[in-house]
């Protein structure tokens, strides 16, 4: 007999159980080899979970919306038909440990986010035959029983996103065939789409009287913020005019250029004077990093933070560096980073400002060694150098430190030095 388990995978180094957002099969089912299965949340991403047997989907232990701890069987697979049954009663009868003469064979399984392909490679949004969506999408799909080979998708590289689920749903009726598009003859990637206006997240519908589990992002938050109790940190606050900075904006943002890629790149630039504040400690001592990784927190529409990564900012130009910024959280967002896309930061920002917040305290991640909580810039009576008053633009930014590398004469150097970068000499961050 040759029934085989699949097993919950590690989908990020932190990660010990995932939960089931969807099973792309269902029992009974053909399964081909390299085939999508199941999508599973990790802490931080929906990933698509493949295997590498041909055979049927015989029977599934934990179902969708349910949590399992990394490495736990979570379906059966069975070679050919007639051992579905066979797979069933090993399920009922309590699993492997139950059934020696039946001992299954752990599935092989790779797990992907589901990488964006140009349209321009085959004309659709298919990837080597296979159709190219999110996770999300094809949960919604099923849901509301949309072909989804029948939608052009809307999201980066022309991946099929929720909405463009739901479009089709609210018009209650399926679109002819997409025609093939003439294949792109440049090699450089199409721009996705621009992230959406930020919004607070949104919390699931509160009832008086009811418990809400926290999700798996949520309950990835709660780690990570326990984690940091221990270490001792200390506050710097700075006031910052950003007059030059706001006019500079004003000028390159018809080029695609966001605030949060300025700031980013302010940020870096100047972490190039100070690498200990790009620094992190480790029981061995002071760990400098050789590379300036900005992370950025973003709110998932859900519930959770996630921290996407500009990967050396201080080395990528602006627009570069903004392209960068709208992919990610447009993935981030349909919970589609690579590990790498979220976990490499070495300094991290957090921006309240377009929500009207003057100043805030900010927590400062795991293994890092600041973090920078950037208020809104908002106009202000100030006495200029002539001995007059004049009105500016001034912004509220603390920082968060490890204490035990980083002291307040550190911090206070590092503020200084981006205010003079910000208020002096912005346009330099466009060269």
């Amino acid at each position: 007999m040759s029934i085989h388990e699949v097993f919950m995978p590690a989908l990020s180094s932190t990660m010990t159980e995932g939960k089931i957002v969807s099973w792309v099969k269902s029992p009974g089912d053909k399964v081909e080899k390299g085939e999508t299965v199941v999508v599973v949340e990790s802490d931080k991403a929906d990933m698509d979970v493949e295997t590498f047997y041909e055979g049927f989907l015989a029977h599934i232990i934990v179902e969708a919306g349910e949590t399992a701890p990394v490495g736990s069987a979570i379906a059966f697979i069975a070679e050919t038909e007639a051992e579905i049954e066979q797979a069933k009663s090993l399920a009922n009868s309590g699993g492997a440990a139950a059934t020696p003469t039946a001992s299954p064979e752990p599935v092989a399984a790779t797990a992907s986010a589901a990488t964006p392909t140009l349209a321009s490679q085959n004309g659709s949004n298919h990837k080597e035959g296979r159709l190219v969506a999110s996770p999300r999408a094809r949960k919604l799909a099923k849901e509301l029983k949309v072909d989804l080979t029948t939608l052009q998708g809307s999201g980066p590289y022309g991946r099929i996103v929720a909405e463009d689920v739901e479009a089709l749903s609210n018009k209650g009726k399926q679109p002819a065939p997409v025609a093939p598009q003439v294949p792109v003859t440049t090699s450089a990637p199409v721009a996705p789409p621009a992230p959406r206006t930020p919004a607070p997240a949104p919390v699931a519908a509160a009832v008086p009287g009811q418990t809400v589990p926290l999700t798996t992002f949520q309950n990835a938050v709660v780690r990570n913020m326990v984690a940091t109790i221990s270490v001792p940190v200390f506050r710097v606050g700075y006031t910052i005019t950003t007059d030059g900075l706001d006019k500079l904006y004003k000028q390159i943002k018809s080029k695609g250029v966001t605030m949060t890629a300025l700031l980013a790149k302010a940020v870096a630039v100047t972490l190039q004077k100070h690498p200990l504040l790009n620094a992190s400690y480790s029981d061995q001592g002071i760990v400098y990093h050789s590379d300036i990784n900005i992370s950025v927190a973003v709110a998932m529409d859900d519930g959770g933070l996630i921290t996407p990564v500009l990967q050396n900012a201080d080395a990528v130009d602006i627009y570069s560096l903004s392209r960068t910024w709208k992919s990610l959280v447009e993935r981030a967002r349909a919970k589609q980073l690579q590990p790498q896309e979220y976990n490499s930061g070495t300094f991290t920002l957090s921006n309240l400002g377009m929500f009207g917040v003057d100043k805030f305290d900010a927590i400062l991640p795991p293994g890092q060694g600041s973090i920078l909580a950037i208020g809104a810039s908002r106009p202000q009576v100030v006495a200029t150098p002539d001995g007059l008053f004049g009105v500016r633009q001034q912004m509220q930014v603390n920082i968060t430190s490890d204490h035990r590398i980083i002291y307040g004469a550190h911090a206070a150097a590092f503020l200084q030095d981006l205010a003079k970068l910000i208020e002096t000499n912005p346009q330099s961050l466009t060269l």
